[in-house]
């Protein structure tokens, strides 16, 4: 085992912490705390740090994939799951390695529609609208359904790691 994988998997983890643990702070913690401010202040507030934990989360998404690969590498997984025998894709670890990639290209996909077209578009429209309301109300869903994912992706995980 090489001994950089301790340090690519500290890093890992690391990453996924702070996604992850982001999505619930600002669930349990952020939206919560704002909801009693005047609209106008609350409305700024979640745009500043939406933003800006939009950019770190994306920083931390990039370095998930990077460790991820690594990983997979130094365990010895990353050649039999791209030559794509079925012997290892069938076995325990490339089921679990297929739940894992496909919670995270889900939970990517999720947070590009959040981040990217309905976050913004939330911030365009009339503030109390009906429809910024609605779009409000899908975001808010968008991010309880990421963070339940990214739950069950660190069981996926442990269970790929420890069996």
């Amino acid at each position: 085992m090489s001994p950089v994988y301790p340090f690519t998997v500290t890093i890992h983890v690391l990453s996924a912490m702070f996604w992850i643990g982001g999505m619930f702070f600002l669930a349990i913690v952020g939206a919560p705390a704002l909801r009693g401010l005047d609209p106008d202040l609350r409305r700024r507030l979640f745009k500043e740090i939406g933003e800006r934990f939009r950019t770190a989360s994306w920083v931390a998404i990039g370095i998930l994939v990077v460790t991820g690969v690594l990983n997979l590498h130094f365990r010895g997984l990353l050649g039999p799951a791209l030559r794509g025998g079925s012997d290892f894709w069938l076995g325990a670890a490339g089921r679990m390695l297929t739940w894992k990639l496909a919670l995270v290209f889900t939970m990517v996909a999720i947070a590009s529609v959040h981040d990217f077209w309905l976050g913004p578009r939330s911030g365009r429209l009339t503030p109390g609208s009906e429809e910024q309301e609605r779009v409000r109300r899908t975001l808010v869903w968008l991010g309880r359904v990421n963070a339940l994912l990214g739950v069950l992706l660190v069981y996926v995980a442990t269970r790929l790691v420890r069996g």
